[in-house]
């Protein structure tokens, strides 16, 4: 069964744009990698817990800060890689300045036995939906769509 995850596209209205809250992962893979490479927060639901409660949670955990607020569903979409992800909308505000993402532990360089411990999450931008078309992985773009079909229904 291809795993799952939960994420939120956070969104606010600037007098000049619709910007949405997009981040980059952290780690050595990611490190130099930019265009196609960021996405939204998202991770893999606990057992017995709702997709609305991962998402809030899987924000709060990379970014370091909750939100609250009515979750508007975007649906899901399926990876490359083949994970399925769903997610949902929500219009509010975050500092990009103040991420603190939770930690993971990858053993670098390859082979080495060398643990060392990177953040999930090591930025985060308010994007237009034209730069956030450019820098999300190719699959979440749908969710650009999908927001816009929301906010003007």
């Amino acid at each position: 069964m291809p795993q799952a995850s939960c994420g939120l596209l956070l969104y606010r209205r600037d007098a000049d744009a619709l910007r949405v809250l997009i981040v980059h992962p952290g780690g050595p893979y990611w490190r130099l990698r930019d265009v196609g490479a960021w996405s939204i927060p998202k991770g893999l639901s606990q057992p017995g817990e709702s997709a609305e409660d991962t998402a809030l949670r899987e924000f709060a955990e990379e970014l370091g800060t909750p939100v609250a607020g009515r979750l508007q569903s975007l649906g899901s979409i399926r990876q490359r890689g083949g994970k399925h992800v769903e997610a949902f909308a929500l219009e509010g505000d975050f500092d990009v300045d103040t991420v603190d993402s939770n930690l993971f532990d990858l053993e670098w360089p390859p082979g080495t036995g060398h643990m060392q411990r990177y953040p999930e999450v090591d930025r985060a931008a308010w994007c237009t939906l034209l730069e956030a078309r450019a820098k999300l992985l190719p699959a979440q773009v749908e969710f650009l769509d999908r927001l816009n079909v929301l906010l003007a229904g």
